[in-house]
């Protein structure tokens, strides 16, 4: 009767790991928190990891299929089906839909900031540009993608510099920011918009970002929720530092998502070297603390998305050291649940 009971489990999805423990839905053991998501590929869609995104995961973000580059390459053109097939296998399995992202420096094709002589267009010209981006991508989507990252990585890095010296802010001064927001909330009045952003851990960045969006606040720009991307690794954030971060953020009294989760194995710069039992004991660690003060916050947490399925594909692969392989999610290259997987889903 216990057999055909495991058996059982195996067949509608729960399963056993390789190690015999009994593997259970993120997105259940969340329910009550907040949606688990996950970053995917239209490619990722048509393999096994299709099943492990149905079985683990409540929400998802297209990772790049969405951004200026890859769909609006050209002015006149518009390529859309990679993040259709990405909004259509949502909409079939009733997965909630981020998008990703309006509006960013980086992917953001030459032609964007440049007239048919090759000059840099003028701020009249650019905010009609991202108007009519922004106008056209979130009206396609309107009804299936809940919430936007509307401005990606706007605030410098630069302690001394409050905005990124972007094209955008070259051009247009900060004005980008909140125009991007008005457009977005005409063309979708019921979407979430956020704000994104990354090294969101670093007291001097955070205190810019919250000064940023308090501003937006005041002046009235519809901005609704403050996605912090979480790249981390096993050695950063301290529980100390994570529960600072996510307690000044609170105070902004917005929607908190943790956008992009992924815990990196190395210091930034590391060479290459082998998973061992005593990186993957860090990281399940890590894993376990960012998870338990993600609970303590989930009041003003709505949801954790990790950047990536499994260990099979990450962006961290290569990047920022060519030729080094990372593990960095919960899931391994054969798509089994890791030890860091147990520590976030027993408490």
């Amino acid at each position: 009767m216990v057999r055909k009971m495991l058996i059982f489990l195996f067949v509608v999805g729960q399963g056993l790991s390789g190690s015999g423990q009994q593997v259970v839905a993120l997105k259940e053991v969340y329910r009550d928190y907040f949606t688990i998501g996950v970053a995917v590929s239209p490619g990722a869609l048509k393999t096994d990891e299709a099943g492990l995104i149905l079985q683990q995961f409540g929400g998802m973000t297209p990772e790049n299929a969405m951004k200026m580059g890859p769909i609006h390459p050209a002015e006149q053109q518009y390529i859309w089906a990679g993040a259709d097939s990405i909004a259509a296998f949502a909409k079939r399995h009733q997965l909630k839909l981020r998008g990703h992202t309006l509006c960013w420096h980086n992917q953001t094709p030459a032609w964007f900031f440049k007239d048919s002589a090759g000059e840099t267009v003028t701020k009249a010209v650019l905010l009609e540009r991202l108007k009519e981006h922004i106008t056209t991508v979130v009206n396609r989507y309107k009804g299936t993608i809940y919430a936007w990252d509307v401005v990606n990585e706007a605030i410098s890095d630069k302690d001394d510099e409050l905005y990124r010296n972007s094209l955008f802010y070259q051009i247009c001064g900060e004005e980008f920011i909140e125009k991007a927001f008005e457009y977005a909330h005409a063309a979708d009045p019921q979407a979430l918009l956020f704000y994104n952003d990354y090294n969101e851990i670093n007291p001097v960045k955070r205190g810019k970002i919250i000064q940023m969006i308090s501003k937006l606040k005041a002046k009235g720009v519809p901005i609704h929720g403050v996605g912090l991307q979480a790249h981390w690794s096993i050695f950063e954030p301290t529980a100390d530092q994570l529960d600072q971060t996510l307690k000044d953020f609170s105070t902004l009294g917005i929607n908190m998502q943790i956008t992009e989760l992924d815990i990196s194995v190395y210091v930034k710069d590391a060479p290459p070297s082998a998973y061992t039992e005593a990186l993957e004991a860090k990281q399940t660690e890590q894993y376990k603390t960012c998870f338990e003060l993600f609970r303590k916050y989930n009041k003003e947490i709505t949801a954790v998305t990790f950047w990536n399925i499994s260990d099979r594909s990450s962006w961290l692969d290569n990047f920022p050291v060519r030729g080094r392989k990372n593990y960095p999610l919960l899931f391994d290259r054969e798509l089994r649940p890791k030890k860091a997987f147990y520590a976030v889903t027993s408490f």
